[in-house]
């Protein structure tokens, strides 16, 4: 169980870290960029659209809205745009090692 979550914690950082070199791509879409920012934007704010103190609607918001929002960008982004960008962070992270 603790290598599960070790190992999802790893897949997390990296998913982070390809979502910011996709942000910084000059040929990402406008719009996918808005997409990112607002999921990380919906995170990151101290409101939400749904307040937690109701129960389980309140977190499932979060559970929904954040995926959904990355989900719609990532289908407006070039697949090779993706592509480049997780090979840079594979190579950034293998140049570490």
């Amino acid at each position: 169980m603790k290598q599960a979550l070790k190992q999802i914690a790893q897949q997390l950082k990296f998913e982070l870290r390809v979502y910011q070199r996709v942000l910084k791509h000059p040929q990402t879409p406008w719009l996918a960029r808005l997409l990112l920012w607002l999921a990380i934007g919906y995170v990151l704010l101290p409101f939400d659209l749904i307040p937690d103190f109701i129960p389980v609607i309140g977190q499932l918001d979060e559970v929904l809205i954040v995926p959904g929002l990355i989900y719609l960008a990532l289908k407006l982004i070039p697949s090779q745009v993706i592509i480049i960008c997780r090979e840079q962070v594979k190579r950034e992270q293998h140049d570490r090692i």
